[in-house]
């Protein structure tokens, strides 16, 4: 009962001084909303990231010669001057690599236009010369029609298997097995639809189109326009998920000893997995929650002294009151934990009011970007500790204060 009438006072006392108590509630808030917002838009990314990783599954690992997106300048400065991965370099991992069952190579350009019926789409298509391993290994299976085959490869055809969304625009009331479609003014046979997969990060499946890569090659050759020479992406996907270790470094070694790489350089190429771009990108974001933290921290520290500043003034203005408790038989204890709970409960409803416009401000991400909503309660318990923490350490002086006023002299303060 006497907490609870404590809190009763406490929370009196708030609203009694609406402007100060508000002026130190905006800092807390301000502190607090900092940290939550940004920890809680990392989080809704970061729980995206990991539900599509976890859809190329568990035994899946990708070797390129560029960086993935959470890479650094240093990183994409530094593939620059690397030689390309080649087809020849995905034939030898085929052949020598035990752990892998699937080893597939894609070459990939945006930007390319399709048409049907003189209708044409946006340039927003995304061409991947591929072999028939691109749907297992990037789990985009086939909805209607087929794959592409090894005979497609082997005799260069002119075949495309279209993404769900293009499909649908080039084809909204008729079937596309057989018809006939231009990308990049080429002609195509549609011998395939996949099954729609969205990519809250701007995956190209919807709007994909998949032909064999050697028929790519043949088109487009093995050099870009500027003359530098295509790399491939080689996907592999491990016999069992244990052996992903082992696929991986048996992978590295074979590459190494194809580009003589001496045993005390680096790599000159990239291998990731679900894992690692995850771990990547939580390293990538360290800065950001470093700076939201020391930010939030600031702010908190400077709302403690306003709230210390309060309580001394509050401790001066009910002199008389803690005078009338001392002389009924209050303790020093009493008054001291009277105070320190004003304290806290003044941080804390600041607190609370910062989580939750926190929370918002970091879930405004998932709906413009369409991520998963998330709240990561670990950050609002911290939250509340910290204030709580800010409460005490700069409430402690007030509280000591008013706990050695003179009942005497205080009963007679004017």
């Amino acid at each position: 009962m006497i907490f609870i009438d404590t809190v009763k006072m406490s929370l009196n006392a708030i609203r009694s001084n609406k402007l100060r108590s508000g002026l130190t509630l905006f800092g807390i808030i301000l502190g607090v909303a900092s940290i939550i917002g940004v920890m809680t838009s990392i989080s809704v990314v970061q729980k995206t990231m990991e539900r599509e990783m976890t859809v190329l599954g568990t035994q899946t690992f990708q070797v390129q010669k560029w960086p993935n997106g959470f890479s650094s300048d240093e990183q994409r400065r530094a593939a620059m001057k690397w030689p390309p991965v080649t087809l020849e370099e995905a034939q030898a991992i085929r052949e020598q690599v035990q752990s892998v069952d699937l080893v597939g190579t894609e070459f990939w350009d945006g930007g390319k236009v399709a048409t049907f019926n003189g209708y044409s789409t946006e340039p927003m298509v995304a061409l991947c010369g591929g072999s028939p391993e691109y749907a297992e290994n990037n789990t985009h299976f086939i909805a209607n029609g087929r794959n592409i085959s090894r005979m497609d490869m082997a005799a260069h055809r002119r075949v495309v298997v279209l993404g769900s969304a293009l499909a649908e625009e080039l084809f909204p009331f008729s079937d596309p097995i057989g018809q006939q479609i231009r990308v990049d003014g080429r002609k195509y046979e549609v011998i395939g639809t996949f099954v729609p997969k969205e990519s809250a990060f701007g995956g190209p499946y919807q709007t994909l189109a998949l032909i064999p890569g050697t028929t790519y090659t043949q088109i487009y050759g093995l050099t870009d326009g500027r003359g530098f020479e295509r790399s491939a992406n080689v996907t592999l996907h491990a016999i069992t998920p244990e052996l992903l270790p082992d696929a991986i470094e048996e992978t590295r070694q074979v590459l190494r000893r194809m580009r003589n790489i001496k045993y005390n350089e680096p790599d000159n190429f990239y291998y990731f997995t679900s894992l690692s771009q995850i771990d990547q990108f939580n390293e990538s974001t360290k800065p950001v929650k470093i700076g939201a933290f020391v930010m939030g921290t600031v702010a908190l520290i400077v709302a403690g002294v306003g709230i210390m500043n309060i309580m001394l003034v509050s401790v001066t203005e009910r002199t008389k009151e803690i005078g009338i408790r001392k002389s009924l038989g209050a303790k020093r204890h009493n008054i001291l934990t009277q105070f320190l709970i004003e304290a806290v409960v003044l941080c804390n409803v600041g607190g609370i009011i910062g989580i939750l416009i926190g929370f918002g401000l970091g879930n405004i991400i998932s709906a413009v970007a369409g991520f998963d909503a998330n709240i990561p309660y670990e950050w609002a318990l911290f939250g509340m500790g910290f204030c709580s923490f800010i409460g005490v350490t700069f409430g402690m002086i007030p509280a000591i204060k008013a706990s050695k006023l003179n009942p005497i002299q205080a009963l007679f303060y004017e």
